[in-house]
């Protein structure tokens, strides 16, 4: 099955008397996904219906609704009555109601009016609805993601009853005791279809044929920013150019955060909005109420006062009340985690950018009042917040900065299993001192700080009130820090070998995969250098230096971290300059060498691959259906490729880099960029989506969606990938710059 993210109804613009109306389809088989948006809800659909290929025991028909407002939705799942699984298939169809949706709305008597989506859905055969899932999207992850896990104090909530003589209505009252969610199930013009409804174990049963459904809640509705209004005066015309793309972007935007992804994702992720800010930095608008300012506004206003940490991901609507009352505290309050060790540093990186170029934008954010999301900085103002996460990565990188130990890289935190954007059961390969928080975030971070210093208002040109922080001093402090990182972290993370031991390892990784059985492409071999995706970090009870240093050599593209982010420089040392250079070098082989020699495929560029590791359980765990393994992500794409880009660039700089005059390691580079985006042109089909893998048989790749695949071994669910995903939408900024052609 050919997996092709197609625009099937192109962006609609409807103009009505009250408002205006975007629609949008994308199809990415076995999912169909719908997009509405009017001045009182934004809401997206998905049905889910089996093909003829589609692996039974993990797709399903099914119908979500997903609405950003406090992250919610609700999600019905059917069977066939009669017939065997994958004889039943659902869809919507265009109707009098909508083409396919429709806006719902009706004054509730509550506080807020019930707006939602609705239209009419499709059976072709006899069918039960099963389970229905009614409040928040991350109560139907926990469902479709985890091992079927439904709460009880959620699901015993759920009423059933006769609805509009013919029909079925499910509603559930949330546990704020205010908010009703309601889907709705009516026949529609047809007077052979029929619903029995049996209130007993909550399932309905129905005919084939037409049904009308109304999906809707009374919740306070976000403020969606136009297409017009996300984007720079600059940037405008790619409303017409990339309708799709500027349409997407505007669905995820919002005048108090940026969302991550559709629809598992419709909602605040620190370090996923941080980067899209990013790669979109040339195309985004700046300014007041601007999406530059949405995205630093919402990761300002959640640090955690205590400590300055920037927020992971943001819990809201009824899974933040659920999650409150488990801590006996009866609230709806939001709740803030701060796992991640990433995070942190993308602040001042993204500071640094905005304020350098618009230094005047410093006063008005920073000056703002936080407190209107996390009550707990109500005191503060968004500039104090900023200096709480500039201090702590002062901190926490002073100790390595002083002595160069492998015990002084940053670690993943004691309680967590993941700490970076690789945050999956396998996705560091049980590592704990990740590649790129160390050798990229970190010293990019402390060269954003001393920047930001010489941006006026944006930290005190003072000593601290206690007479123990000299903000004045941070300059220079941060610099040297700095250099000190970027010059002495990749030799702890650099492996090398011949091509013989790695011609031995790929033929062990074919021999043992499950998922690969084609050829080796050892002929693309010479010796192999490479940077590990993270350091074990665990300390042996008999040595405690063997195993917390140790490399695990999983080829991988967060080396794109480090093209990004740093440059060198007049000052970088001799040794920087070559093991810099065997870095540009080790990721443009990576990227000539076809997989599993390198990271190509004919798919995308995979973002890990344990083929070189000499490890059975590492073959075993990074799966093309490991949502970080063998598989590939958009933004990881413009990453990498906008990164090789900026590292040409600097050849043409007044200061040209060493790598720049090695023929060798400069041909090698510039031939990797060109066929990275001949690459990516070639699967431009799914640029979009967040994730996708691909399957290998007789000889051909064919690319597949994630979630089609079954989850490896000890993954009690697969992953679903989101149709949009915020950072798959950077190729409105990252483009082939053709300067560097071969």
């Amino acid at each position: 099955m050919l997996f092709l993210p197609i625009i099937l109804s192109f962006v609609e613009l409807v103009r009505s008397q009250s408002c205006s109306i975007t629609t949008q389809h994308l199809t990415d088989p076995p999912y169909e996904n719908y997009f509405y948006s009017d001045c009182n809800v934004d809401a997206q659909v998905v049905v889910t219906s089996p093909l003829s290929d589609s692996n039974l025991t993990i797709i399903g028909p099914r119908l979500i609704v997903a609405w950003p407002a406090g992250n919610s939705g609700i999600c019905t799942f059917f069977q066939p009555q009669n017939g065997p699984n994958g004889t039943l298939s659902i869809e919507l169809v265009n109707s009098t109601l909508g083409q396919p949706l429709a806006a719902y709305r009706s004054d509730s008597g509550n506080s807020y009016p019930d707006v939602g989506v609705q239209g009419v859905i499709a059976f072709n055969a006899s069918a039960t609805l099963t389970i229905p899932i009614l409040g928040s999207v991350r109560t139907i992850r926990d469902f479709t993601e985890g091992p079927s896990l439904l709460q009880p104090s959620i699901q015993n909530a759920i009423t059933l009853r006769q609805y509009n003589g013919s029909g079925a209505s499910y509603s559930r009252l949330w546990l704020d005791n205010e908010t009703i969610s309601t889907f709705n199930l009516v026949p529609w013009q047809s007077s052979n279809s029929k619903i029995t409804v049996n209130p007993g174990n909550r399932t309905i049963s129905l005919d084939a044929g037409f049904y009308q459904f109304q999906a809707y809640f009374n919740y306070p509705q976000l403020q969606q920013l136009t297409p017009q209004q996300v984007l720079n005066n600059q940037s405008q015309a790619l409303i017409t150019q990339q309708p799709d793309q500027s349409t997407s972007l505007s669905f995820l935007s919002y005048s108090e955060k940026l969302l991550a992804g559709a629809w598992r994702f419709l909602t605040y992720f620190g370090r996923d909005s941080m980067i899209s800010a990013l790669l979109l930095e040339p195309v985004l608008s700046t300014g007041n109420a601007s999406a530059m300012e949405a995205v630093i506004g919402a990761v300002l206003e959640r640090i955690n006062r205590t400590d300055g940490s920037v927020c992971h991901e943001e819990t809201i609507g009824d899974y933040a009340t659920y999650l409150n009352l488990q801590n006996n505290i009866t609230s709806t309050a939001a709740g803030f985690t701060y796992p991640m060790i990433d995070t942190d540093f993308y602040l001042p990186i993204l500071m640094s950018v905005y304020f350098s170029k618009y230094p005047s934008r410093v006063q008005p954010l920073l000056s703002r009042q936080a407190g209107q999301v996390d009550t707990a900085n109500a005191n503060l103002t968004y500039g104090q917040l900023a200096l709480l996460n500039a201090q702590k990565i002062i901190n926490i990188t002073t100790p390595f900065s002083s002595n160069q130990s492998v015990q002084n890289l940053l670690h993943l935190k004691n309680s967590e299993i993941v700490g970076q954007w690789r945050d999956s059961t396998y996705g560091l390969a049980n590592g704990r001192i990740p590649f790129d928080v160390n050798c990229a975030l970190a010293p990019a971070a402390l060269r954003a700080i001393s920047q930001l210093t010489k941006i006026p208002g944006v930290f005190p040109n003072t000593t601290s009130t206690n007479g123990l922080t000299n903000y004045s001093s941070w300059s220079s402090l941060s610099l040297t820090a700095a250099q000190t990182w970027e010059e002495q972290t990749l030799p702890f993370f650099e492996l090398n070998f011949t091509a013989s031991t790695a011609a031995t390892r790929l033929n062990q990784f074919t021999s043992q995969s499950t998922f690969y059985n084609g050829p080796t492409h050892n002929d693309s071999l010479t010796d192999v250098t490479l940077h590990a995706i993270a350091l074990n970090g665990t300390a042996s009870l008999t040595n405690q230096t063997s195993l917390y240093s140790q490399p695990i050599p999983i080829l991988h593209t967060d080396t794109a971290f480090h093209l990004f982010l740093l440059n060198l420089t007049n000052m970088s040392s001799p040794a920087y300059q070559a093991s810099f250079a065997r870095l540009i070098n080790s990721t443009a082989q990576s990227i000539l060498r076809p997989f599993p020699a390198g990271l190509l495929t004919p798919s995308g560029l995979v973002v890990a691959n344990p083929a070189l590791s000499n490890d059975s359980t590492l073959i075993a765990n990074f799966t093309n259906s490991a949502y970080h393994g063998t598989v590939v992500w958009s933004w990881q794409l413009a990453l990498m490729a906008e990164g090789m880009r900026r590292q040409l660039a600097t050849c043409n700089a007044s200061f040209v880099p060493q790598w720049c005059q090695d023929p060798y390691v400069y041909n090698n580079t510039k031939t990797a960029y060109n066929l990275l985006w001949d690459n990516i042109d070639a699967n431009r089909a799914q640029l979009q989506s967040e994730v996708w893998s691909w399957t290998y048989s007789n000889g051909n790749f064919t690319t597949v969606p994630l979630g089609s695949l079954p989850p490896p071994p000890g993954v009690s669910g697969g992953t679903e990938s989101n149709v949009r995903q915020l950072w798959s939408l950077t190729f409105l900024s990252v483009k082939r710059d053709e300067e560097y052609g071969s």
